[in-house]
């Protein structure tokens, strides 16, 4: 992780801190002004008034931190505020401040609030549910690409957490179906959303949610019955993927914006065809179609201009935004293209 992430998550996280902090200085306020109340009343009642109220509530507050003023009540219920208010009011501040230090010099203990302070702090970032198998190679090819992503897991293995952690990717221990966990790990400001747990009905559920909080985010979804991921994405729109016939660097590909088809295996090699829109300021329009051939080893096989169409177009062509392309290559060297074309 970044030093000026890790500086803004420790931010945020102080900030949470100090929210949690307000309720033993609530309680502490309340303290003052109730036993504040209570010494006025009495204290008229047995013929030593204080004054007023705010006099009263200034005499409480200062017996809290045995500052006393003026002098010694006679009547023993009104002798019994300065022994009980120092003990009361202190004895409030230091459970706050002791468990505020303790959760500030120690955020081990409190692992999933920091894991969701350093989450707040990504923007266009990957949402992946499900740290399994699969899940946990799509993370790693993810990061290899250089993608951000933020993970959540109901039932996280440590040895799992661990390895994703070093890589800087924050995991959230929480039921991804849950919509304060999709808040947490920042779904309204995310672009893509992987579904990756066993459960076809649950990636459904969380794919339907996370639409209804972003309308706008990409859904990839693992999905065993592949006529039903078929449906899917002809009816919704989701990159619905067959975990039987999908590898983890064509999820990564699919959760980086690229329509790619379900990898094939040639001499032990994995390719996919791809479709891509060549993006308005995008630095493929300053190439030929031969230099990103070249340069992302793939290959371009189709180019649509305008409706016109040109299979296995000349290498000279020079791209322009607008253009939809077909491309063929490993997943890993689609989406790097892919990213390019952002």
């Amino acid at each position: 992780m970044d030093r000026w992430r890790r500086r803004r998550a420790g931010w945020r996280d102080t900030q949470l801190l100090l929210s949690e902090f307000s309720k033993p200085l609530l309680l502490f306020g309340g303290a003052i002004l109730g036993c504040g109340i209570l010494y006025d009343w009495l204290a008229g009642q047995l013929g030593e008034p204080v004054g007023s109220l705010p006099e009263a509530l200034f005499l409480i507050l200062s017996l809290t931190f045995l500052q006393a003023f003026g002098e010694f009540p006679h009547h023993f219920l009104l002798q019994v505020f300065f022994f009980i208010m120092p003990l009361v009011g202190l004895s409030i501040l230091a459970q706050g401040l002791t468990e505020f230090g303790i959760a500030l010099f120690n955020r081990r203990s409190r692992s999933k609030e920091w894991e969701m302070a350093v989450a707040s702090t990504f923007d266009n970032h990957i949402i992946l549910i499900g740290l399994g198998h699969l899940g946990f190679r799509v993370v790693d090819h993810l990061n290899q690409m250089g993608q951000p992503v933020v993970v959540i897991e109901a039932n996280p293995s440590a040895d799992l957490v661990s390895t994703i952690q070093k890589m800087g990717v924050p995991v959230i221990h929480d039921d991804g179906s849950r919509e304060a966990a999709l808040e947490a790990a920042g779904v309204s400001r995310a672009r893509t959303i992987v579904l990756c747990t066993q459960n076809d009905a649950l990636n459904l559920k969380i794919a339907v949610k996370a639409r209804s909080i972003n309308p706008d985010i990409r859904v990839v979804t693992r999905i065993f019955d592949d006529d039903f991921a078929q449906a899917l994405t002809s009816q919704f729109g989701f990159a619905a993927l067959s975990a039987t016939g999908m590898s983890a660097p064509a999820f990564a590909a699919a959760a980086a914006g690229a329509d790619i088809t379900r990898p094939i295996t040639i001499e032990g090699e994995s390719f996919s065809l791809a479709r891509l829109s060549v993006a308005p300021n995008s630095a493929l329009t300053r190439l030929a179609v031969a230099d990103v051939e070249r340069d992302y080893d793939v290959s371009i096989v189709l180019l649509n201009r305008a409706g016109d169409k040109d299979l296995h177009p000349p290498g000279e062509t020079a791209l322009q935004s607008g253009d939809a392309l077909a491309v063929l290559g490993s997943p890993k060297q689609i989406t790097l293209l892919v990213n390019d074309n952002r």
